[in-house]
């Protein structure tokens, strides 16, 4: 459980800063032009992410 929080805020932040850092200006990239849209599209990524490398 603690390595789906990790994932999660971590795959957040990276979204956010991927949005801030890199992000389309223009408006015409609907992932990366809302900052909303990419942190969620993150936290998604990084949850799934994170459940890839569950050892159990």
């Amino acid at each position: 459980m603690v390595k789906l929080i990790i994932g999660i805020v971590l795959g957040a932040v990276a979204g956010f800063a991927y949005y801030k850092f890199i992000g389309c200006s223009s408006g015409a990239c609907p992932l990366t032009s809302n900052p909303v849209i990419s942190t969620i599209y993150g936290a998604v990524m990084g949850a799934l992410l994170s459940g890839v490398f569950h050892n159990s």
